[in-house]
């Protein structure tokens, strides 16, 4: 048996592979969970991952008009006087201390939390644009007084903030965690949020709108999937065509 087929086909059976393996170490060491916008500096200590806790508010005739869903951590920066330092605590919001408040306007809604028996308040106020049927959380305030400072209580507020953006009736649902940044000395990390500060019914979240991290964390291993699908069609149908050249090109003595 000789081959007519001019140069061995051999050479593909050893490219494909080293190929395969060069294309699958980049897709996976460039598929990475994506950075939160407006993370603050890491701080020294690290509680973990706060309990997701289960708020609500009620209007005047007893029916609930805000829902939220969420874990809260606050990352809080504050100058010691007793240190003779900057200092910067991570505080987890647990929700079995903490007592849910507020009040629901047409197009203002608020969702008051105090817990540390009332040392810690921690507000969010939601607008909503009449015109648009569209609201955000717009403002954010902490008062406590749980670090006994000799200065006084460490307070932070923010009244122009657009975050955690929704339509009335829909819920805002984001399972990535993000980093709301409020003022220089305080940001609030929000973990597997889902809330409703507009246009709840029967007491119940409506149909949920995820948000633009959670589409781009699906996103990528779609893409990534559909090109090793691709590239392992490609060597499939070079190993074929390869395949039937060599058989085309023996001949019988």
């Amino acid at each position: 048996m000789t081959s007519a087929g001019g140069q061995p086909w051999g050479w593909m059976g050893v490219m494909l592979p080293l190929i395969l393996a060069a294309f699958l170490h980049q897709s996976f060491a460039t598929v990475a969970t994506p950075t939160p916008a407006q993370t603050t500096a890491a701080p020294h200590k690290d509680p973990g991952r706060p309990d997701r806790g289960k708020y609500n508010v009620t209007n005047s005739n007893n029916t609930v008009c805000l829902l939220a869903y969420m874990g809260l951590q606050l990352n809080i920066t504050y100058n010691s006087t007793s240190q003779n330092k900057t200092v910067q605590e991570v505080v987890n919001i647990k929700p079995n201390g903490t007592l849910a408040s507020g009040s629901c306007e047409a197009d203002r809604a608020v969702l008051e939390l105090k817990t540390d028996a009332n040392k810690t308040v921690l507000t969010f106020v939601f607008t909503q644009n009449t015109t648009s049927s569209m609201y955000h959380l717009s403002e954010a305030s902490l008062m406590t007084s749980v670090f006994n400072l000799k200065e006084g209580n460490f307070s932070a507020k923010n009244s122009s903030l657009d975050f955690l953006q929704g339509t009335f009736g829909y819920s805002y649902m984001c399972r990535m965690e993000q980093t709301l940044t409020v003022t220089q000395n305080l940001s609030i990390n929000t973990f597997q949020v889902q809330l409703q500060p507009f246009g709840v019914s029967r007491s119940a979240f409506g149909a949920a709108v995820e948000c633009q991290l959670d589409e781009d964390d699906m996103l990528i291993p779609i893409i990534v999937g559909a090109a090793l699908a691709g590239l392992v069609l490609i060597v499939l149908l070079a190993y074929l065509i390869g395949r039937k050249r060599s058989h085309a090109g023996y001949q019988t003595i």
